[in-house]
């Protein structure tokens, strides 16, 4: 019997990362884990990685703790840090035990080591699960404090060679200007990474798109909250703006 995907198109590519907010993960709670949202975007995960997808994902930390909000309140920031590389651990174990009841192979690999719950970061490791048909979650940012779990994203991007980085977000696309306060934004369906720096828009943070800039990764920016889109985005389809030189 068929199980339907033979009359899909083939993705548009074979490596990808995703990168999606701690936010998504919160749902309309406003703080933590919303645990139907954590299983809503696993299943969208896994319909790609049937596709025969290789993917990683980081995910940030914002729906637990922000290392910059710590910061800005007055607690040190390389502590502040810290605190948010934690949180993001607990969402890539959180979105691991979602995948893996769902039957997706999946692991987690932390830039910090904490053995009892996730793998160390080594490259080639990583690269190995890849190519065993493994999902991998990278997890606790770079390691380091002062950068952003985007720049992470755009570090491991290039790292375990992907052909795009995916960025997951609450609108469907980059726009000149913010379109929840402004109504006549427009949206750009293309950009050069040297345009989203000029014009100081929230894509993603300077290091990250200077990094993805330096080492010409196509970066999507799409809307996580429509069902389907990450299928839609894989399989090449016009969804969302494109970043690149």
């Amino acid at each position: 019997m068929s199980d339907g995907t033979a009359n899909q198109p083939a993705p548009a590519y074979k490596r990808v990362l995703l990168k999606i907010s701690g936010e998504a993960l919160m749902g309309d709670q406003g703080f933590g884990l919303h645990p139907p949202t954590v299983q809503r975007i696993a299943q969208e995960v896994k319909s790609v990685h049937d596709l025969g997808v290789e993917i990683c994902m980081v995910i940030g930390g914002g729906n637990i703790f922000r290392g910059l909000q710590g910061s800005a309140q007055g607690m040190e920031r390389t502590t502040a840090d810290y605190m948010g590389m934690l949180a993001t651990v607990m969402n890539a174990l959180a979105m691991q035990s979602a995948l893996e009841g769902l039957g997706v192979f999946c692991r987690v690999i932390s830039a910090i080591r904490m053995d009892e719950v996730a793998e160390p970061y080594i490259r080639r490791r990583a690269l190995r699960h890849l190519e065993k048909g493994r999902l991998v979650i990278f997890a606790s940012g770079t390691g380091n404090p002062y950068f952003s779990t985007d720049t992470a994203a755009a570090l491991r991007a290039q790292e375990i060679q992907a052909q795009v980085l995916l960025k997951a977000t609450k609108v469907d696309g980059i726009y000149d200007s913010d379109p929840a306060l402004n109504a006549d934004a427009v949206k750009l369906d293309n950009i050069t990474y040297d345009e989203v720096l000029a014009k100081h828009l929230k894509v993603m943070d300077s290091t990250a798109i200077s990094l993805a800039g330096d080492n010409k990764m196509p970066v999507l920016v799409f809307d996580l909250l429509k069902p389907g889109n990450i299928c839609r985005v894989l399989r090449g389809e016009s969804v969302g703006s494109r970043v690149e030189a």
